[in-house]
C-alpha cells in the first residue's frame, strides 16, 4: 500500500502543515506491513488500537487546535486535516478523534476560564478522550426535536431521557451531551426560537445511573455505538459549557469542523480503495497478456474517481483553511458541506469500484475491501445526510427557497 496522494506542495500549506503531514508519514511508514496487521484487528476485533490512539497523541494532533497557553500547537484546523486524511488512506481513520476535536472546539468556544485551563492541556495531552451524544431515537437530522431533560435542581441537573447511535462512550472519559432545559411545550407557548433551550453539558462516561446498551451497528469500525438512558442522572451545575439554553450557539461553532474532518476521512478512504484497485488491475490478466487495468472499462472510472478525489480534497483544504482564517461560519458552512458532499460520494462509487475491479475477490475478507463497505456508504449519511447537505448548499449558496 501506498502513502496518501495528497501532494505537499499544495499551495494551502504552510511550513508547519508540512511538518505534520511528515511527522504523520514518518510514524506511517515506521509501521510498514503491521498496518495491515492493524488493520485486521480492527476488523476482527472490532476495536480501534490504542496503540494508534497514543500515537496520534505523540503526534500533537488532538491539541493542534487548541491555544498554546492551553498546552496545545495552535496550528489549525487543516494540520488535523491533513493528518487525519493520511491516516484514512490506509483505513485507519479514527472516529474518537473527531469527536474529540468537535467537543474541543465547543469547550473552547462556551467553558469557563477554569473549565479550560482543566480540560483543555489533558486534551492536548491524548489523557481526556471525549464522545458527543446529540441523536434520539425521534430525533435525528432534526437535532431540535430532541427530549433528553436537564432540570436544574438544588443538587444540580438531573438528566432523563435517551440518546442512540453514540459512538465510543466505552473508549472516551467525558461525554459532551445536548440536553433541552426548556421544554418544546414551553418554547412554542412562549413563542421562543427553536434553537432556544438547548444546554451543553460535559459529563463522565462512568456517570451513576448512565446506563449503556451496545448497538449492533456497521460503518464506524474499530468503535461501538450505544443506546443511552439517562435515569435521574444528577451532575454538578459547573458540567454546563456555556449558558443555559445558548448551547446551540456553541455547538454550531463545532459542526463545521465535524464535516471537515469528516470529509479528511472520506478523501483518505477513498485512496485506500483506489490503490487496492490500482495494484490489481497492475497484475490480474484475464485474456492474454494485458493486465485488466489496460482495459478502459476498468482505467477510466478509477481515473474519475481520482480526479472527483482531488476536488473534494481541494474544496476540504478550503473549507478548513476558511476556518483557520476566521471567516464568516456561513462561507465555511458552504465549503465544509460542499466537501463533506463531493467527498463521501466519490468515497463510495471508489468502494464500490475497487469491488468490481477484484470481480468475485472483492467480496473475500482477505483483500479487506468488502469489510469497509459500510463506513464508505455510512459517510453518506453522518454526521449529516447528503440531502440535507444539498438543502443547504441550495438554500444558502445559490439563494433558493427553504424547503423544509
Amino acid at each position: 500500500m501506498t502513502r496518501s496522494s495528497a501532494s505537499l506542495a499544495s499551495t494551502f500549506f504552510n511550513d508547519e502543515h508540512i511538518a505534520v503531514a511528515e511527522a504523520v508519514d514518518i510514524y506511517l511508514d515506521s509501521l510498514g506491513d503491521r498496518k495491515n496487521e492493524l488493520l485486521s484487528k480492527i476488523f476482527q476485533e472490532k476495536r480501534y488500537p490504542e496503540e494508534l490512539m497514543v500515537a496520534m497523541a505523540k503526534l500533537g494532533l488532538f491539541g493542534t487546535l487548541i491555544p498554546k497557553d492551553y498546552g496545545g500547537s495552535e496550528v489549525g484546523l487543516l494540520a488535523m486535516v491533513v493528518a487525519m486524511e493520511r491516516f484514512s488512506a490506509y483505513g485507519l481513520e479514527n472516529t474518537l478523534a473527531l469527536l474529540t476535536t468537535m467537543d474541543t472546539l465547543a469547550i473552547m468556544e462556551g467553558g469557563t476560564e477554569p473549565q479550560k485551563a482543566d480540560l483543555l492541556p489533558r486534551i492536548a495531552q491524548g489523557e481526556l478522550k471525549l464522545a458527543f451524544a446529540i441523536t434520539e431515537p425521534d430525533a435525528g437530522t432534526n437535532s431540535f426535536n430532541m427530549r433528553l431533560r436537564a432540570t436544574k435542581e438544588d443538587d444540580g441537573y438531573h438528566l432523563n431521557g435517551e440518546k442512540a447511535w453514540i459512538t465510543g462512550v466505552d473508549r472516551a472519559e467525558k461525554l459532551l451531551v445536548v440536553a433541552r432545559t426548556t421544554s418544546i411545550a414551553d418554547l412554542k407557548a412562549a413563542n421562543l426560537p427553536k434553537a432556544y433551550g438547548l444546554s451543553l453539558f460535559l459529563i463522565p462516561t462512568d456517570l451513576d445511573n448512565l446506563k449503556l446498551d451496545k448497538m449492533r451497528t456497521y460503518g464506524i469500525e474499530g468503535f461501538s455505538q450505544f443506546h443511552l438512558h439517562f435515569d435521574d442522572c444528577v451532575i454538578p451545575t459547573d458540567s454546563l459549557i456555556g449558558e443555559e439554553n445558548l448551547g446551540a450557539k456553541v455547538l454550531f461553532h463545532a459542526l463545521n469542523p465535524e464535516r471537515i474532518v469528516g470529509a479528511s476521512f472520506a478523501v483518505g478512504m477513498t485512496d485506500y480503495f483506489v490503490t487496492k484497485a490500482v495494484e490489481y488491475a497492475k497484475e490480474r490478466k484475464v485474456f492474454g497478456d494485458q493486465p485488466i487495468g489496460s482495459y478502459q472499462g476498468v482505467a477510466h472510472p478509477l481515473a474519475r474517481i481520482r480526479t472527483n478525489q482531488e476536488a473534494a480534497r481541494l474544496l476540504t483544504y478550503q473549507a478548513a483553511s476558511l476556518y483557520d482564517k476566521k471567516a464568516p461560519s456561513s462561507v465555511v458552512g458552504t465549503y465544509a458541506n460542499m466537501a463533506k458532499y463531493l467527498a463521501s460520494e466519490t468515497c463510495f462509487e471508489a468502494a464500490d469500484r475497487a469491488i468490481q475491479t477484484f470481480g468475485g475477490g472483492g467480496f473475500v475478507e482477505d483483500n479487506m475491501i468488502i469489510q469497509m463497505l459500510a463506513g464508505a456508504r455510512l459517510s453518506k449519511t453522518a454526521p449529516i445526510n447528503n440531502e440535507m447537505v444539498l438543502n443547504f448548499i441550495a438554500e444558502h449558496d445559490l439563494g433558493l427557497p427553504r424547503s423544509y
